[in-house]
């Protein structure tokens, strides 16, 4: 037989599979779905059916990358996602042509003033340069990007020293004095993995006049790679801080508050998008993990909603008030705002007892986590702009506002939703997914698996081959540098000379009609519902 006849049967042979293969795949679908009794749409639409599943399962990214406009979706929508990969990329916040809000709806707008304040006239400590590294961009054609890192020496934008916030002044030995305005929120080894915490914990050790939140995980080698100040968290099950019984160890305590880099506690008794104990199976327990939250490796954990120790407010005061004594630093608590008449009896508590915590962390409901169920999330606690306002005038009811400092959180992830924050009674703003997506995170909503694709939430190995620390922890630098800037932006608009002099009669709401109304207003018109409510 000559070569060009075995050549053709070839050629006969690849057609006859190329038609066989796919009509063979599409008979046994046809059965396999016809048979099965688990999806009914499967049972009566044996092909079509798997389409409709192919489908939803890539709908997430479908919307992400191609159906969504830039003002939509949701945890963030994808404006407030480049907002922040730029500020940390290229350390970059220009906009060209005009804004992408929709100005139509309703939200808080910040009031400028006829004479803003000039640049040599805000109050700004810009002494000590940073040397960080930026992206510049060569060229951004459709199919071809090329970018090169450049070194830049950038102002820090720190606060001056008369204005610094100051947690625990004249309440314990080492008060912390911090001079920028916006710190990590609490994320936790494990959590994270050490590729993401040492990122994180570099980039804002270079950027300084910040802080690291540890998470109720417990302090690790990671949180303290970039040498940051370090506010370590304590959650019910006193990770970190815990004997093997699990009862709350004084000598593990007072072993953290002798590290010079601890300048903090905080109690968590809520965060938003968690009011409950934590979960954490036993295969993510490893050797390591299990070292530092001073736990059994390899066995499963369910964390207690509420600790042990304490009860009510006395005995939470004076829980903290031992903290404080025994450790010398400032001790506060993380609260997620629902039960009003709680908080107020807590407060008129510190009023009475002249006890109570050092900063207050408010948590709005709108807050992130690694893993949480549907209903806490979405249901329970007050948002931010809601609870932040409430807080803030409890506190001054009850006239301890001044030794009280507090801290906002949830989504203020850009300079003009920090600046709202402030205004409403915040004293500090803590940032945690913003600084996720400084480091890497592309919103994959995954968490909760352990398979995050860009090797920020898991602890795989392998996953987290592709988040380089070296590379990451200059965004992370530059993104938090880049809020500061902006908020000296801000409060030259508002004709002040620093961000913290930010007040309520510095923003107005404006609802869906056009009405404006100054916050005050809003908090008049809750006061009086809480009223008639009782």
């Amino acid at each position: 037989m000559s070569t060009v006849a075995y050549l053709v049967i070839a050629l006969l042979v690849i057609v006859v599979l190329a038609l066989l293969i796919p009509v063979g795949f599409l008979v046994w679908l046809y059965i396999k779905d016809d048979r099965q009794k688990q999806h009914a749409i499967l049972r009566n639409f044996p092909v079509l059916g798997n389409v409709r599943y192919m489908t939803e399962k890539i709908g997430p990214e479908l919307r992400q990358y191609l159906f969504n406009n830039d003002n939509e979706g949701k945890p963030f929508s994808r404006k407030e996602y480049q907002d922040v990969v730029k500020a940390g990329k290229y350390k970059q916040r220009l906009i060209g042509f005009g804004s992408d809000r929709d100005f139509q709806a309703e939200g808080f707008y910040i009031r400028n003033t006829l004479f803003p304040k000039l640049r040599d006239e805000l109050k700004v400590d810009n002494t000590d340069k940073i040397k960080t590294k930026a992206y510049k961009i060569d060229k951004d054609g459709l199919f071809t990007r090329k970018e090169h890192h450049e070194e830049q020496l950038v102002d820090p934008y720190f606060l001056r020293d008369e204005d610094a916030v100051v947690l625990g002044e004249n309440r314990c030995r080492e008060p912390f004095k911090v001079k920028g305005l916006v710190g990590q929120s609490a994320m936790s080894f494990g959590a994270l993995g050490e590729n993401a915490i040492t990122a994180l914990s570099k980039g804002l050790g270079l950027a300084k006049g910040t802080w690291m939140n540890t998470g109720e995980g417990g302090l690790s080698d990671h949180h303290l790679a970039g040498n940051p100040d370090i506010i370590m968290q304590i959650g019910p099950d006193l990770f970190g801080v815990r004997k093997p019984s699990g009862e709350f160890s004084w000598e593990e305590f007072k072993k953290k508050s002798e590290m010079d880099q601890v300048k903090a506690f905080e109690l968590k008794l809520a965060q938003g998008a968690k009011t409950r104990g934590g979960h954490v199976e036993g295969s993510k327990v490893t050797e390591e993990i299990a070292k530092i939250r001073l736990v059994e490796p390899g066995k499963t954990i369910n964390s207690p909603n509420r600790f042990y120790e304490f009860d009510n407010p006395d005995s939470m005061f004076d829980f903290i008030e031992k903290l404080r004594d025994v450790g010398g630093k400032p001790v506060g608590m993380k609260i997620v705002v629902g039960d009003l008449d709680a908080l107020e009896n807590m407060v008129s508590t510190m009023k009475e007892t002249g006890k109570g915590p050092d900063f207050i962390t408010v948590d709005g409901g709108e807050g992130g986590t690694g893993a949480t169920f549907q209903e806490l999330a979405d249901g329970v606690g007050l948002p931010i702009q809601a609870a932040l306002p409430v807080v803030d005038e409890i506190l001054k009811k009850y006239e301890v506002r001044d030794r009280v400092k507090v801290i906002a959180s949830g989504k203020l992830i850009t300079p003009d939703k920090i600046a709202i924050a402030l205004a409403m009674g915040a004293d500090l703003v803590n940032i945690a997914r913003g600084f996720m997506i400084s480091v890497g995170c592309i919103m994959a909503q995954v968490c909760h698996t352990n398979e995050c694709p860009v090797g920020v939430a898991t602890t795989d190995k392998k996953l987290q081959e592709g988040l380089i620390v070296e590379e990451k922890h200059y965004r992370v630098a530059n993104y938090v540098i880049s809020l500061r800037e902006g908020l000296f932006n801000l409060a030259a608009a508002a004709g002040l000379d620093s961000p913290t002099k930010f007040e309520r009669k510095h923003i107005v709401h404006k609802d869906d009609l056009g009405r404006v109304s100054p916050v005050e207003d809003l908090i008049h018109a809750a006061k009086r519902a809480q009223l008639q409510k009782h």
